[in-house]
């Protein structure tokens, strides 16, 4: 039966507990203990059934229980201490200010054109990094006001910049499952450590009706899925409504119709993230599927996903009175937003597609994921020009000219259209997400910098970080708090905070870490028998699965996605090896938790499961291995917390960094892993134990034995006589010193408070800087630089390097002061137009140069020939068979790097 009309029913709370209205609807509550403490004394049985979800809570709560807390006067002063708590935080987020004042953008100025070193801060220096990130006493000017019903309110004057972030799944809490895995709960970390800082940013994603799969196990452990629907109107979501009350919608144009969607908001401290929903009228059914699942469907579905998510997003910010100065593509699922970007700004603003595509990728930030080729989004170019076509025929492009955007080459028809190729070419900030990462992808992307080197190909580094006050266990930040202060999940690496680290008794954090374990044990023992009840197994199933675990039992961590490249089953390559490792020493047992989904489609990645699932049974492992199913935050909070090491053992460098394994080092767990991502980068000696030294191998099969062999060796010689050294006390002191470490070294550098920080002063604020330059007097610099770069392109190949002149032979000395004079026929163009440099470095195998420096040549003028003379010296400080050579680099004061217009010439 239809209703003749629809009803939101709130919640009817007593007005003496309002407050938990605004508390319930900010995500706040999720990273700030005393809040989330206060819904669980509510109501516990409810907060656990609800998946942890205030708003449902309240919603279902009785009224009588609500009536009892009225006159609960605990209970209402730990309400208005949560209240207050909430509102400090809203006045209290300075570090945006304090920094941005400092004039840390770098505009219009000539920016260095390495990869590697931020701009603002000193290159290679991780302590340096994290200094400039200094998150003591974090603010915010003027917060979005929290709005548990209604429309969006916007203030008077919006702030002269915004930042929005792009990316097709967030992971904030567990409650919204919308999220498949380290990419979406890195997103949502992004977003409150933006909050934490006060960053004045913006959020975009999609909201899914059935969001990623719920998981569960025949009895055969192969892996099925359910799609459970999100309830919307009983999550921590608000619809975005007009002046009038009505829905707040937005229209995407497809082949042949419009597709709206409406925006629901979620408020992450004080940064909103707002998120298309497409499952209204008037849609068709097949229009209301674009925002059922995430990463569902065939590849028409992603594309009208990401057309939703890019041009959606962009046209919804605008309607919402965004005047956004810098676009964040975290992925480049996004990446159409810059076609968007670009059409607003011919028919809107009258500039030419050259002029509106520099003005674009002027302000664009992209940041890769993906390590490997397979990762990346492609699409057929019939699809392309199907669906995008349009846009095409606003730009005044053909079809070849057009599909060149999303291609490598150029010139190469055949290749399909890559998002992440687009986002490049639509980028004026590029980085990975780890350091490895970075060397990575400049290796993948190198031919879109064509006789660039490699190691100068303009893509950076941002090594992740996760939330601190959302992974560390409530007891854990509890201890910290006492004993190093309420700022060390924000505090840089060299804060004298951290030299409390040994303030803490060995026995306290260990007794601490033992509570932990024993929570995550009880848990999963929860999880598998409500499993197993599910799936109708046996009384004896049921009654053994209370007894998994023993909490006083060394406990190994394995959870993240069931990719193949992760390699979940190599710690069984040799079954009678591992068996000796779990039953060998009554006195020295150890046990292993597991957990993770494998995509539906991904049929190797549940078969890696099964087979977990099967050799646990086949060899009646059920007490000391277990498969904990369906994955998410909340079980993720308890295994980095309650594991006593984290297992990582990816085939390098397929893992782009790792950051789970940043969550459980800073609940003290020691980290065994191949160094691989983040893990590459940390102190793995003293912090945690490393798999092998960073080989790499061609034959995988070897690879995988040699990386084995040294899994079990470092677990029977080094990681199980560590954990069971004990002194008379029952204390594991060694063992205890290597967790400090690992929470003293890891802690404040693998956060997102650094992160973002460093995504602040090396990506948004120079971007913004730069959409105000050239935006400015009705985008006079932009139209400048588009004219010129065309002018540059059209005589660039005229460029003649006519005379190198080198005032020494071919034997010098180390520190010897050698000249050199160039002449070059600059054809057209001027001094103006060009740098000279040097190009200096050893020699390899090959013959190349590698890691060379440039020196750039002074202009000395013009010979009587016209030819312009270059001058400089250079000198080699090591001795061995070194190069020279000489190049040619484009130069404007309004480039973000010479790099920029992707030309250069070298000397032959």
């Amino acid at each position: 039966m239809q209703p003749i009309r629809t009803f939101n029913v709130s919640p009817s709370l007593p007005q003496r507990l309002e407050p938990l209205r605004k508390l319930a609807y900010n995500l706040h509550w999720d990273w700030n203990v005393d809040t989330k403490d206060l819904f669980r004394r509510l109501d516990p049985d409810l907060w656990e059934s609800s998946r942890h979800n205030p708003v449902l809570m309240l919603g279902t709560i009785s009224q009588a229980r609500l009536m009892e807390v009225v006159e609960d006067e605990g209970f209402l002063a730990q309400m208005d201490r949560a209240a207050r708590q909430l509102e400090d935080y809203f006045n209290e987020r300075t570090w945006y200010h304090k920094n941005r004042d400092k004039g840390l953008g770098t505009g219009d100025k000539e920016q260095s054109h390495s990869p590697n070193p931020p701009s603002g801060i000193s290159s290679g220096d991780a302590e340096s990094l994290a200094r400039h990130a200094s998150l003591s006493g974090l603010s915010h000017q003027s917060p979005l006001p929290l709005i548990p019903r209604g429309g969006p309110e916007f203030p008077n004057r919006q702030p002269k910049e915004c930042y929005a972030y792009f990316s097709a799944e967030f992971g904030l809490v567990d409650c919204l499952p919308i999220y498949s895995g380290g990419l979406g709960v890195l997103a949502g970390d992004h977003l409150k450590s933006a909050s934490d800082l006060g960053l004045p940013l913006v959020g975009v994603g999609l909201l899914y009706q059935q969001g990623y799969f719920a998981q569960y196990l025949n009895a055969d452990g192969w892996q099925q899925e359910r799609y459970p629907i999100n309830d919307f109107y009983n999550m921590p979501l608000q619809l975005e409504r007009n002046p009038d009350g009505s829905e707040l919608r937005i229209g995407v144009d497809y082949p042949g119709r419009t597709v709206y969607a409406r925006v629901w908001r979620v408020q992450v401290g004080i940064v909103p993230l707002y998120m298309l929903d497409t499952n209204i009228e008037p849609n068709n059914p097949y229009d209301h599927d674009i925002t059922d699942q995430l990463y569902g469907g065939d590849i028409d579905m992603r594309i009208h996903q990401e057309m939703m998510l890019g041009i959606g997003g962009v046209r919804m910010l605008k309607a919402l009175g965004y005047d956004v100065t810098a676009y964040h593509m975290n992925e480049g699922h996004a990446a159409f937003s810059a076609l968007e970007r670009i059409r607003m700004l011919i028919q809107e603003q009258g500039l030419s597609y050259v002029e509106a595509k520099q003005v674009v990728a002027s302000s664009n930030i992209f940041t890769t994921h993906t390590p490997v080729p397979a990762g990346i989004d492609l699409f057929p170019p019939d699809k392309v020009l199907h669906y995008l076509g349009y846009y095409a025929d606003v730009f005044g492009l053909n079809k070849d000219q057009f599909l060149a955007l999303g291609r490598e080459n150029a010139g190469d028809l055949s290749t399909p259209f890559s998002m992440a190729v687009l986002a490049l070419k639509m980028a004026t900030f590029s980085n990975g997400v780890a350091q490895l990462h970075g060397v990575v992808s400049r290796q993948m992307f190198k031919g879109l910098w064509h006789g660039v080197p490699v190691e100068e190909v303009p893509i950076t580094a941002i090594t992740n970080g996760v939330h601190a006050r959302s992974c560390v266990a409530k007891s854990t930040q509890e201890l910290y708090d006492r004993y190093l202060g309420p700022s060390w999940s924000s505090a840089p690496t060299d804060h004298p905070l951290w030299e409390r680290m040994d303030a803490i008794p060995d026995e306290e954090l260990w007794r601490n870490h033992e509570r932990c374990r024993l929570d995550m044990i009880m848990y999963v023992r929860e999880r598998l028998v409500k499993h197993l009840q599910d799936r109708g197994a046996s009384p004896l199933e049921i009654a053994q699965a209370r007894e998994v675990l023993d909490p006083k039992v060394l406990t190994i961590g394995f959870a993240r996605r069931f990719a193949t490249y992760k390699r979940a089953t190599l710690w069984m390559r040799d079954i009678e090896r591992i068996k000796r490792i779990l039953f060998g020493n009554k006195d020295r047992k150890v046990q292993f938790v597991f957990s993770g989904k494998a995509h539906p489609k991904d049929i190797p990645g549940k078969e890696l499961i099964r087979e977990i699932n099967r050799f646990i049974h086949e060899h009646n492992l059920e007490k000391q291995v277990v498969f904990v199913p369906n994955y998410d935050i909340y079980i993720a909070r308890l295994m980095v917390s309650g594991c006593d090491v984290w297992l990582n053992n990816p085939r390098r460098p397929r893992e782009a960094s790792g950051t789970s394994g940043m969550k459980a080092a800073m609940n003290g767990l020691p980290n065994l892993s191949v160094l691989d991502g983040w893990w590459d980068e940390a102190d793995y000696v003293r912090t945690g134990w490393a798999i092998g030294h960073g080989e790499m191998y061609d034959d995988p099969n070897y690879q995988d034995q040699i990386e084995a062999n040294a899994f079990y060796d470092i677990l029977e010689k080094e990681v199980v006589p560590l954990f069971y050294d004990r002194d008379v006390d029952g204390l594991p002191r060694r063992w205890v010193d290597k967790m400090k470490d690992a929470i003293q070294l890891n802690c404040p550098f693998f956060n997102t408070a650094r992160m973002v920080g460093e995504y602040a002063l090396r990506a948004y604020f120079p971007a913004s800087d730069r959409s105000h330059t050239l935006t400015a007097d009705n985008y006079a610099p932009a139209k400048e630089l588009a004219a010129w770069k065309e002018n540059l392109t059209a005589h660039w190949y005229n460029i003649r390097i006519k005379d190198i002149n080198i005032s020494s032979g071919a034997e010098i000395e180390v520190n010897q002061t050698v000249s050199v004079k160039a002449k070059v026929d600059l054809a057209t163009l001027t001094e103006k137009d060009v740098r000279l440099e040097l190009y200096q470095g050893a020699i390899d195998a090959n013959g190349e140069i590698v890691n060379g420096i440039p020196v750039v040549m002074n202009y000395q003028g013009e010979d009587k020939d016209g030819l312009s003379i270059y001058t400089a010296d250079v000198i080699y400080t090591t001795s061995g068979l070194q190069g020279l050579s000489l190049r040619v680099l484009p130069k404007h004061r309004y480039l973000s790097s010479p790099y920029e217009p992707r030309l250069i010439v070298w000397a032959q």
